[in-house]
């Protein structure tokens, strides 16, 4: 494919979240930045594991890409604002595409809300919600004087569905939220806001924090998982979110904005 007929050619993308917890499938942050720069992107890999970042930008330059990494833990400010600066200077001062991707849930210590604690709850607002927004308070000016950008952020379809774990599923109502806001008031500026909903889905943050989890195996967590899923009765993968992410963060999604979009197969479907 020629560079004319990329879908982000040209374009610099900021990826937080852009590493993954260990495990035998591929994380959505990695799988989006790997595809973002397939398709002619210039990525800046953030991740509060720079080791996991580097290996994310390590599979970027063997299939010929551009990327670096960057350490970026998004419940500091501070390093939220170091991976836009450093994002700016190494690509000539642009932002075109800012892709929030880091969430947490079991592993922060979620639970029902008759057993949360605050400091679980709070911890993964933090990462969750918080992270997110800052992360759109210092790109957003960048994007307004270009008069251009597009800001794709990973709710889920916890937000909307029966989840029972109290923190996960209100901070990314809050992801909603966001995006709905964020959308509204920077239309003017040509810049596009919108987020992806994912289902049930083979990844290691999912998949790896429920094995052992009353003594299930992973071939038991999948299974579980897998016979909820309407579409096919199989988990999607993080390339299926990556195939979303790229959708609403090139030209083909152009005059889209504001939109939830749940990439579940049809587990939405089932709201309560």
């Amino acid at each position: 494919m020629t560079d004319e007929k990329l879908k982000l050619a040209g374009k610099v993308a900021l990826v937080f979240g852009a590493g993954q917890t260990p495990g035998e499938s591929v994380g959505n942050g990695r799988a989006t930045a790997v595809l973002f720069a397939r398709e002619g992107a210039r990525v800046v890999a953030a991740d509060r594991d720079l080791a996991a970042a580097q290996a994310t930008v390590e599979q970027i330059v063997k299939e010929g890409g551009h990327a670096i990494a960057v350490a970026a833990d998004v419940t500091s400010e501070a390093d939220i604002v170091r991976a836009v600066d450093t994002c700016v200077r190494q690509y000539g001062g642009r932002i075109d595409v800012l892709h929030n991707n880091v969430g947490v849930s079991l592993s922060a210590g979620d639970a029902p809300v008759t057993e949360t604690d605050a400091d679980s709850f709070e911890l993964i607002t933090n990462i969750n919600l918080r992270g997110m927004v800052l992360a759109c308070k210092h790109v957003l000016p960048i994007m307004r004087t270009q008069q251009s950008g597009a800001i794709v952020c990973i709710s889920s379809v916890a937000a909307i569905t029966n989840y029972p774990n109290i923190a996960y599923r209100t901070s990314k109502a809050g992801v909603n939220a966001l995006v709905n806001n964020v959308a509204a008031t920077n239309a003017e500026f040509g810049i596009r806001v919108n987020s992806i909903l994912p289902g049930l889905m083979n990844t290691p943050m999912a998949v790896e924090n429920r094995v052992g989890r009353g003594g299930a195996t992973r071939e038991e967590v999948i299974a579980a998982r897998d016979v909820k899923v309407p579409l096919g009765g199989k988990m999607g993968t993080a390339w299926d979110v990556a195939k979303a992410a790229l959708f609403l963060a090139s030209d083909d999604a152009a005059f889209i904005t504001g939109v939830e979009l749940p990439v579940d197969g049809g587990q939405s479907l089932m709201r309560g």
